[in-house]
């Protein structure tokens, strides 16, 4: 959860998939209804089913359960091919400049590295582009094939409309209706959250589908911003509470794993876990580890 329940009320659009948090989140929904009556705010819900969260809702599309992948995937090509993203955020705050390796490729379906004999990926090729200076090589005018502004354009222009609505059964009309409200966000004067539980954490793609979602709000530059975030809808007392406090098995607190067997070395293992900065001056919470 990027921010908290109170800054909910700072939104101006809330998108909420995978969960129903007008019925299961009750008091922090409280928020929602704050941001609509004082912010003028705006509800999506996407789920399969007509929800309480749904009822009031400013706007409701339905979707075929564990599809959600398709349907975000439809909505990152509508804000590349429609232009819009917030761009100094983009160029600011993430890696769209950077150049990807040469080799790295995607091909019906599979990427680079495959052994089908194994079904295992050598990730060798995945990867960026570094200097001699060990930073990663970047192209400021994001118009170099191998920049990750240009593949992700190419990777996610399979997703149309079309097919967003034959995968997720979701009418077309009715995406680009959320497509378009969503969009607006993309503005600086304007933030979106998106708010998700359960229906996205336990699927087998759970991972997947957040990293998605986390993708489109880097895209319209609504993380890290009063209003915006991916945040998780659940219990402080059971969820976040044992994650907190170091009570899960494989998590110390701060969600610092625990050594395996051959981490013998606590250089080694501040070392596997601390990213080296990828550009100058380049912040990341993990590099606190030690």
């Amino acid at each position: 959860m990027t921010n908290h329940w109170v800054d909910i009320k700072n939104a101006d659009l809330v998108l909420i998939m995978g969960g129903n948090a007008a019925e299961a989140h009750p008091c922090g929904f409280k928020w929602v209804t704050e941001a609509k009556a004082h912010r003028k705010a705006r509800l999506i819900v996407v789920d399969p089913r007509f929800t309480r969260s749904a009822a009031v809702a400013d706007y409701y599309a339905p979707i075929r359960a564990g599809s959600d992948i398709a349907f975000l995937g439809g909505l990152i090509n509508y804000l590349l091919s429609h232009d819009k993203i917030h761009h100094e955020y983009v160029r600011n705050y993430t890696d769209f400049s950077f150049l990807v390796k040469a080799d790295f490729g995607f091909e019906d379906g599979i990427f680079t590295g495959y052994d089908a004999e194994t079904r295992k990926y050598d990730k060798s090729s995945w990867g960026y582009q570094l200097g001699e200076d060990g930073f990663v090589l970047t192209d400021p005018t994001l118009r170099d094939p191998l920049c990750v502004y240009q593949m992700l354009k190419a990777h996610y222009a399979r997703y149309t409309p079309e097919m967003v609505s034959t995968i997720c059964g979701t009418p077309q009309d009715a995406f680009l209706k959320v497509c378009e409200m969503i969009a607006e966000t993309a503005a600086s004067d304007r933030v979106m959250t998106i708010m998700y539980a359960l229906g996205w954490t336990q699927h087998s793609q759970g991972s997947q589908m957040i990293r998605t979602g986390a993708m489109v709000q880097l895209l319209l530059g609504n993380i890290g911003k009063p209003g915006g975030g991916m945040n998780a809808l659940r219990g402080h007392s059971n969820i976040q509470g044992l994650t907190d406090l170091g009570l899960l098995s494989n998590l110390l607190p701060g969600y610092m794993t625990l050594p395996g067997e051959k981490e013998q070395d606590f250089a080694a293992y501040l070392d596997k876990r601390s990213p080296k900065p990828l550009r100058p001056g380049q912040l990341s919470y993990w590099q606190n580890y030690p």
